[in-house]
């Protein structure tokens, strides 16, 4: 079982501390979101989890945290400047602002209101989603030298730091450069909780191949991106692949292929249950050739008469200069989390006939590991030895104490924020010096010696 819809997952997410609306005291702000306790801890597990994979488990990959704020040049030469836009259309009936491109048509071919179903729209004109902002403490609002953008994506980044990466690391191709960091983008319709954002965070990879090679890597990142989305314990049954058709494609890609996850299992049209999860694209070599000194065009002039820097790549074996082709996997920490929520989300139903959620995360995405409860919080002696095995197994695990409810509510309470284990202390704990040990996914209960809980917990939780 999944979420039923993404309602489901803000109603958890609010109440149990996951994801709140951002400047809420002020009435909030459209689509911004603020990673509570808990929140910020599962995004810091999924972000750990991909690092370790393509950082620290590979031969050819280094990191990079590239700035936010980039000269304006960057987005001027990677084309952003005149290509970065949506379709913009406005409704003459309800006054509604919308995208051209996610609204559906009519038999006539004629895009519907997605308000209030209205035909009465006006003619799409290209709205650029960078959000600019000025430099300098004297600069005025049309000053173009002043003129800069917040990143919409964290891959330029990378590109310009290309020279710097392989001249410092000594790599040799293929290679990658991974980046996780914040983007920015002035979407025209946000919405659907986290799913589309104006502020996010994005886990992009820029992997450097020879021309030849560019095919067969691009495959073996879909292959692996795969696997990695089932390690966070998202099901194969909620992904599929969509091969995006040629007029799809971004001007610079050979072949992109997205995946996508069942975020809308509710909708009655099953084509429309899907949307894009991460996407992953043969960029060619475009990129390093715009953002390179030497490349001209037709007339023989310099397409980038700005830059100071050739991002060529010598190959020794070969005794050949060229520009390597660009692999691209892009996935967003947001819609990461969105997904492994849904994807863990199932209810059960006690014996009392209440019906219980539980949020059945993998060990290694769950928030807290181990949640230690003490039976009686009267008794000192049981409050003293509970919040003593929280200590001793906080280095190893994360282990919080919680005694603010009754037994019941305590495990009611971790079953539906994902902590894995639940150990309790009781009168029989002073005398035997054992634990008792609850599952949260069975809710079954195993007596554990103290002595051995910290191994016991940790086999469990492949620690």
């Amino acid at each position: 079982m999944s979420a039923p819809n993404i309602e489901t997952i803000v109603s958890l997410a609010k109440r149990r501390g996951f994801v709140y609306p951002a400047s809420e005291i002020y009435g909030g702000l459209g689509s911004s979101w603020d990673y509570g306790p808990l929140g910020v801890e599962l995004a810091n597990n999924i972000k750990k989890s991909w690092w370790n994979w393509v950082v620290y488990e590979r031969d050819d990959i280094e990191g990079l945290d590239s700035s936010i704020i980039l000269n304006r040049s960057v987005w001027k030469y990677s084309g952003h400047e005149t290509t970065f836009s949506d379709p913009l259309v406005d409704c003459r009936e309800c006054k509604s602002r919308l995208r051209q491109d996610k609204l559906d048509q009519d038999a006539d071919g004629k895009y519907i209101c997605s308000n209030c179903g209205s035909t009465n729209l006006t003619d799409p004109r290209p709205f650029n989603l960078m959000f600019r902002t000025m430099i300098g403490a004297v600069s005025s609002d049309d000053d173009p030298a002043a003129l800069a953008y917040l990143r919409p994506e964290t891959a330029q980044g990378i590109f310009i730091n290309f020279k710097n990466v392989l001249d410092t690391s000594r790599r040799k191709l293929p290679f990658g450069i991974a980046q996780i960091g914040k983007a920015f983008r002035n979407e025209v319709t946000p919405g659907n909780f986290i799913f589309r954002t104006r502020e996010f965070e994005q886990m992009e990879i820029e992997y450097f191949v020879k021309p030849e090679e560019a095919a067969k890597a691009h495959q073996e990142w879909i292959d692996g991106f795969d696997e990695w989305l089932g390690s966070l314990g998202i099901s194969a049954e909620n992904l599929k692949h969509y091969e995006q058709e040629k007029h799809e494609l971004a001007h610079y890609s050979e072949r992109t292929v997205d995946i996508l996850y069942r975020f809308f299992p509710e909708r009655e049209d099953e084509a429309k249950q899907w949307d894009e999860l991460m996407g992953i694209a043969n960029r060619t070599d475009y990129d390093l050739r715009v953002h390179s000194k030497k490349p001209e065009d037709a007339e023989q002039k310099r397409i980038n008469p700005d830059s100071t820097e050739d991002l060529s790549y010598f190959d020794t074996a070969t005794n050949e200069r060229f520009y390597p082709y660009i692999i691209e996997p892009s996935t967003g920490v947001n819609r990461t989390l969105l997904a492994v929520m849904m994807d863990a989300y199932t209810e059960r139903t006690n014996d009392k006939g209440e019906t219980r959620v539980i949020l059945k995360l993998k060990p290694e995405m769950a928030p807290i590991k181990v949640a230690v409860l003490p039976l009686a919080k009267n008794k000192p002696e049981i409050v003293e030895m509970a919040k003593r095995l929280k200590k001793d197994l906080q280095p190893s695990m994360r282990a919080v104490y919680d005694d603010t409810g009754g037994i019941g509510k305590l495990y009611a309470r971790q079953d539906e924020i994902g902590t894995p284990f639940c150990v309790t202390v009781d009168h029989e704990s002073l005398e035997d010096n054992a634990v008792t040990v609850r599952d949260r996914d069975t809710w079954e209960q195993e007596r554990v010696s103290v002595d051995s809980l910290k191994s016991y917990l940790g086999e469990r939780l492949t620690i």
